[in-house]
């Protein structure tokens, strides 16, 4: 027993090492204090970091990348919700149709999608526009959105809001109340997931971005051929900073189990 804990214990450490080691690597390329890729082994600078207030058009790019995620993934979930619903619960003619087309953009590479968004949106008008990107952005996240709302949908003992009908609540009430609540891990972890999805698109968005709106994994795209200095560590690290504290504070405050296990 005690050898087997040993071997787990040693596995796990060497597991977590080697997810985390890319991380590690960014953050400390970030540190250096020259002009070009250098772990910082002979001195560490914030140098990289102080050079981002001298590139407002990275504030530009992540201010665009998280009003689109924000929005196009909050429109996936309205559409997700109420469709993952109607698929899980009742049978209908064209119901495998429906929840395919739904899920179809899953099976059809972003370089494709980005030429055809593109030339959609030129034809009608909504080229380099913030509706087309967050119309483009809505169709490639909404599989997500909605895989892990038909999960929750599925695991929902009707019983509970028959329960609820039979003393008197509303419908409304019920879905509120009783149906909410239950799929609530996967409405969330179904929305966070739609949002990383889209804050990370880069070969889809490259084809519909404009000058002046450029998400944020377009911006690093464009400066990695043009230059190779560590500007683009240093923005990666403080995402990767700000993603950790996020996880910190709804960890702190709510519960990551209660979010994405549903654990009470």
């Amino acid at each position: 027993m005690r050898t087997n804990g040993f071997l787990a214990l040693l596995f796990h450490t060497l597991f977590v090492c080697f997810i985390a080691a890319p991380l590690v690597t960014v953050v400390l390329v970030s540190l250096t204090d020259k002009g070009f890729m250098s772990m910082p082994f002979d001195g560490a600078s914030l140098r990289w970091y102080w050079a981002l207030l001298e590139a407002p058009e990275f504030i530009r790019a992540l201010q665009t990348s998280l009003v689109l995620g924000l929005v196009s993934a909050s429109i996936a979930l309205l559409f997700s919700l109420p469709a993952s619903l109607a698929i899980a619960r009742y049978r209908f003619p064209g119901r495998g149709a429906i929840s395919s087309a739904l899920m179809s953009p899953l099976l059809i590479p972003h370089v494709v999608l980005g030429v055809a968004f593109l030339r959609f949106f030129t034809d009608i008008g909504l080229s380099g526009s913030f509706t087309g990107m967050v119309c483009a952005h809505i169709i490639i996240i909404m599989p997500y959105a909605l895989r892990l709302c038909l999960s929750a949908a599925d695991g929902i003992d009707e019983a509970l809001e028959q329960a609820a009908v039979s003393l008197g609540a509303s419908p409304w009430t019920v879905f509120r109340r009783i149906t909410l609540r239950l799929m609530l891990p996967g409405v969330v972890s179904g929305w966070v997931l739609a949002f990383i999805h889209s804050f990370d698109e880069v070969t889809m968005s490259a084809f519909i971005a404009s000058p002046s709106l450029t998400p944020l994994p377009v911006a690093l795209y464009h400066r990695i051929e043009d230059s190779i200095d560590p500007m683009v560590a240093s923005i990666s690290s403080l995402l990767i900073f700000g993603a950790v504290a996020l996880m910190v504070v709804i960890d702190r405050f709510y519960g990551l189990e209660r979010v994405f296990v549903g654990k009470r």
